[in-house]
């Protein structure tokens, strides 16, 4: 693959190490390839773009454009292009093919016919802290941030913005349901907006497993500073447990349920309004959940501090530092039609696929 050309032009650094492993057993997925990046250089984010075989590749560094079929590196790009801040959180694709990208301290940069656009809170925006996106069934943009959630009306550019009505306004996952839904992953809960009436739940209404480590309880997962998170997520920063504090969030395509990743306390599982929570106990390897996506097959990924579990409702299968993997923090997943997974982690990419 061409793939490996990418990270060196992403990072400006030459490529550290590119490998193959063998399939580590007789299961449903193999690792295919990594491509490291060096340890002090985290992908924090992935997006895909089916329609034009592209995968978006957000690190601290800036961003890059592959084509994940071929591999070949479509475009770099950096603050010298346009690009708010290098250190990109979140990206998203809409349905007509613009592409937003939720920066470190940045505001959100906005990439469409070739043209850059820079939002700040100047405009409307909550923060210039961006860390979550999700597109609308109306054509909105919601946009999570440290700040509280916006509403983007693309074609207007007018934003508006939900605070009070959140549990907490820290929002790290942002995910839409069939109905049009919203929900909120914050850093004190779960809150869920039906476009009317808003509702929240937290460690107290069952969200998150009890934690039997020795980590200690709080409600400030970091140093109490405006980069606590930068501390505590990924630069090796006091660790602590708190599991109202959701990193990421999906919606189950099977039956529109929830899954919420929290700190410390595993993934929840909302399912008629009652929730039900995976923890080490139960096979999740981890408790620091964040990301989770969902397979062609309906079965569930969740990336943690120890890796990266896929789980199908019945058996569990493992990747990690131990089966070939660059690094055991998986901060992003990305899964393509073809059912190939990408993972970003601390110091690199990650290329796993189906086994035939």
């Amino acid at each position: 693959m061409k793939f490996n050309l990418v990270l060196p032009l992403l990072c400006g650094l030459s490529l550290l190490g590119c490998d193959s492993p063998k399939p580590h057993d007789d299961t449903p997925f193999q690792l295919v390839e990594n491509f490291q990046m060096g340890e002090s250089l985290v992908v924090r984010s992935l997006a895909l773009e089916p329609k034009e075989k592209s995968l978006w590749v957000g690190s601290s560094v800036g961003v890059s454009e592959v084509n994940y079929v071929t591999g070949e590196l479509q475009r770099t790009f950096n603050r010298d292009h346009g690009l708010a801040n290098e250190y990109v959180f979140a990206i998203n694709v809409a349905p007509d093919g613009t592409k937003w990208f939720g920066t470190n301290a940045g505001g959100m940069s906005r990439f469409k016919d070739g043209e850059w656009k820079t939002f700040f809170p100047l405009h409307g925006l909550a923060d210039y802290w961006i860390y979550s996106f999700a597109n609308h069934p109306d054509g909105s943009l919601w946009i999570g941030t440290w700040a509280g959630a916006n509403r983007l009306d693309p074609k207007t550019e007018k934003f508006e913005t939900y605070v009070e009505q959140l549990i907490n306004e820290w929002v790290y996952g942002i995910a839409v349901d069939k109905k049009g839904d919203i929900w909120f992953g914050t850093e004190g809960g779960v809150t869920h907006y039906d476009g009317k009436n808003w509702q929240s739940w937290d460690h107290k209404d069952g969200l998150g497993a009890a934690n039997d480590s020795n980590l200690p309880y709080s409600t400030n997962t970091g140093l109490g500073t405006r980069s606590r998170h930068d501390l505590g997520v990924f630069s090796g920063g006091q660790a602590t447990y708190n599991p109202s504090y959701v990193f990421s969030i999906l919606v189950d395509n099977r039956d529109q349920s929830i899954w919420a990743g929290t700190w410390g306390g595993g993934v929840g599982h909302l399912v008629d309004g009652k929730w039900h929570n995976l923890d080490e106990s139960q096979g999740l390897q981890g408790t620091i959940v964040y990301a989770i996506a969902q397979d062609q097959d309906g079965a569930l990924w969740f990336g943690t501090e120890k890796g990266l579990s896929r789980f199908d409702g019945e058996h569990w299968q493992y990747f990690h530092k131990g089966t070939g993997m660059i690094n055991n923090n998986v901060y992003a997943i990305a899964i393509t039609p073809e059912n190939d997974v990408w993972v970003g982690t601390q110091g690199g990419v990650t290329h796993l696929r189906r086994n035939k």
